[in-house]
């Protein structure tokens, strides 16, 4: 049973990693198609819009691989699945004004509060990984992640939501100056993307780290329990040797 359910998990995740991949390949298109237009119409101060769009599909197939690597098993979660689909139609749209300042940040809005809402409802996948963890190596990988993702829902998110709809007001306030004198590429930068993609790779890093972790100390009380229990003359004698009990040579063990 142990073994089919291992198989239908990865199974899944295999499915989640292709859906990601291949969402996001549609919406490179769709970025590629527009910036190659707007490079035959030489709209150059356009290309900030190109680099926050390739941005945004950086960030969102990030943080979908760590979401698939950390919290994807069986079942196959559709709800999930189709946020994501309905994300990457929002990046299609969006991506289709590129030359549109105002259309930019306003779909820019839209799009962070479909992407909100996708945290929001991934909670019942985090939640469900707690409750089914069996060892510390998981619970504390679950409780970074869900950390993670209230850090995001309660303040990440809010922030880029609220920056977009800022950005859309200043340029409806004052469109002499952004759009007639091109004041908008002040307002294009967001410093939100790099530190999300560092927290990602953390989370990420702190997986491995927490797994390899949990197979030392198995392997290592592994060994002490077949030594105790009367291993090899040569295993104990080499344990015997180096450490007086095996409580204390595991604990002087470094786990780094």
């Amino acid at each position: 049973m142990n073994r089919s359910r291992q198989e239908l998990d990865s199974t899944v995740v295999n499915i989640e990693l292709t859906l990601t991949s291949i969402i996001q390949g549609v919406a490179l298109f769709f970025l590629t198609d527009n910036a190659r237009a707007l490079m035959s119409a030489r709209k150059w101060d356009a290309f900030l819009y190109v680099a926050a769009g390739l941005c945004v599909i950086f960030i969102f197939w990030s943080r979908s691989i760590i979401h698939t690597l950390t919290l994807i098993k069986w079942p196959l979660e559709f709800g999930h699945n189709f946020f994501y689909i309905a994300c990457a139609l929002g990046e299609a749209i969006l991506f289709s004004r590129l030359d549109r300042p105002l259309a930019w940040f306003q779909l820019s809005a839209a799009y962070a509060g479909a992407v909100w809402l996708l945290f929001i409802y991934d909670m019942r996948l985090i939640h469900a990984r707690i409750a089914e963890s069996s060892n510390a190596a998981d619970q504390a990988l679950y409780a970074r992640a869900k950390a993670d993702q209230l850090l995001n829902i309660w303040a990440l998110i809010p922030l880029l939501f609220l920056l977009n709809v800022g950005c859309a007001f200043a340029i409806c306030s004052r469109p002499d100056f952004f759009i007639t004198r091109a004041g908008h590429v002040w307002l294009i930068g967001d410093p939100i993307a790099p530190d999300k993609v560092r927290k990602g790779a953390e989370l990420v890093q702190s997986r491995v780290r927490l797994q390899a972790k949990g197979k030392f100390v198995a392997t290592t009380q592994d060994y002490f329990a077949t030594a105790a229990a009367g291993g090899s003359s040569f295993d104990m004698s080499t344990t015997q040797r180096h450490c007086s009990s095996a409580s204390k040579c595991q604990m002087d063990i470094p786990l780094r």
